[in-house]
């Protein structure tokens, strides 16, 4: 079993181009996309959440059902459901304002215990940005380290609900001794000031860093650098990509029974060579469709 712990909220996307184009909403959230995307690509996945009881909510919960995904450890409240509004550009690329005051996510409370069987936990994105919720889910990281599970992060930075960017640079520093895999963008990377290398002598035993269509590369302790190139594809948006990317990774980790920092800091040129291209394509896929719709299982075929 999967865990993802994190916020799940509407994308509202432009159905056209202009300032005044219509919005459609759409099911999102980063840890909510991995979850779905790790549940479409056939692995056990549960969600750990907390999501509004209003009809955003619910749309969310179905999605999360049609996904084969677990929602035992989903937390309900009558608070409203956060809103994303997304810009599109010229290449795909999508930008966010949020409406986030007084919403449901954010009053997450660390649960007493991870689901039976639970493998690996995954965090990331405004979760672990918004109070109080963050420090549940900071305090549900520590506590899954602390009992040998397997950890990821992404980061996923949005930088318009960051109040104090040095103070969350500092936090995140003091996450990635309870980080098993580490995964962030080249922007991240840029905006919270670090390198691969610092960050693996801090805890984590693996670096990935997504390079948008130009691909993506595996730091490793031991001094390994390994890259693949992206997947060429009409891309429609890249809504989610990376929330996909995180699963895929997690997927392939899991069906080759390599959850641990030990397991993935020998991987060696081969295993990580297949694991970033089966990351790729999974993103590929997704970026050639209209929001965060990440691949099932038979669109992958066969590396």
């Amino acid at each position: 079993m999967i865990v993802v712990a994190g916020e799940a909220l509407i994308d509202l996307v432009p159905s056209e181009k202009g300032a005044l184009a219509a919005l459609a909403p759409r099911r999102g959230g980063g840890p909510y996309n991995t979850a779905v995307a790790l549940g479409r690509l056939g692995s056990p996945t549960a969600f750990c959440s907390r999501i509004s009881t209003d009809a955003f909510g619910e749309a969310l919960l179905g999605g999360l059902h049609e996904a084969g995904v677990d929602v035992a450890s989903v937390q309900r409240g009558a608070e409203p459901t956060t809103l994303a509004v997304a810009s599109i550009s010229a290449d795909g690329s999508a930008g966010y304002s949020f409406y986030v005051e007084g919403t449901a996510d954010r009053l997450f409370s660390a649960p007493d215990r991870l689901p039976d069987g639970t493998r690996a936990v995954s965090f990331g994105t405004c979760s672990l940005v918004l109070e109080p919720g963050a420090s549940a889910y900071e305090e549900l990281m520590r506590s899954a380290h602390e009992q040998g599970v397997f950890t990821a992060l992404d980061p996923n930075i949005r930088a318009g609900l960051i109040p104090d960017p040095d103070a969350y640079r500092a936090r995140f520093k003091s996450w990635l001794p309870s980080v098993s895999l580490l995964k962030l963008s080249e922007e991240d990377a840029e905006w919270l000031g670090g390198t691969p290398r610092e960050w693996l002598t801090a805890g984590p035993s693996a670096v990935v860093i997504t390079r948008g269509g130009d691909g993506l590369t595996a730091f490793t302790r031991d001094g390994g650098e390994y890259s693949v190139p992206g997947e060429r594809v009409d891309v429609v948006d890249t809504i989610g990509a990376g929330d996909t990317v995180n699963a895929a990774l997690l997927h392939r980790l899991a069906s080759g029974d390599a959850l641990s920092g030990e397991a993935v800091a020998g991987l060696g040129a081969d295993g990580w060579g297949e694991l970033l291209r089966f990351a790729a394509r999974a993103a590929a896929i997704t970026c050639s469709r209209a929001g965060a719709e990440p691949p099932y299982a038979h669109e992958m075929g066969a590396l």
